[in-house]
């Protein structure tokens, strides 16, 4: 399965690297084109993140590893794009 597009709601903790770190770290890896990553709500430990990737083969458990090693905790994957084009879904309301 090729992933075009991949949204995930991340846990991250405050002490660390920054999130301008980690998107440049999910950037590097091959087959990613761009990120987003945005802070969803803080308290004093950890901020949540929604970090979206897109690329013409975004490797989860490249993404998967890259997020552990920074102390992330994936909570859920929210969108999956997959194919040989973005098919745009439907948004909740």
């Amino acid at each position: 399965m090729t992933i075009r597009r991949i949204v995930l709601d991340v846990l991250k903790p405050i002490r660390g690297s920054s999130i301008v770190d980690l998107a440049e770290r999910l950037d590097n890896l091959e087959g990613v084109d761009g990120v987003n990553i945005s802070v969803s709500d803080m308290d004093v430990e950890t901020m949540g993140l929604m970090v979206v990737i897109e690329g013409n083969n975004v490797n989860f458990k490249e993404v998967q590893n890259i997020l552990e090693e920074e102390g992330c905790a994936i909570h859920s994957i929210d969108e999956v794009v997959s194919g040989n084009k973005l098919v745009e879904g439907r948004r909740p309301r």
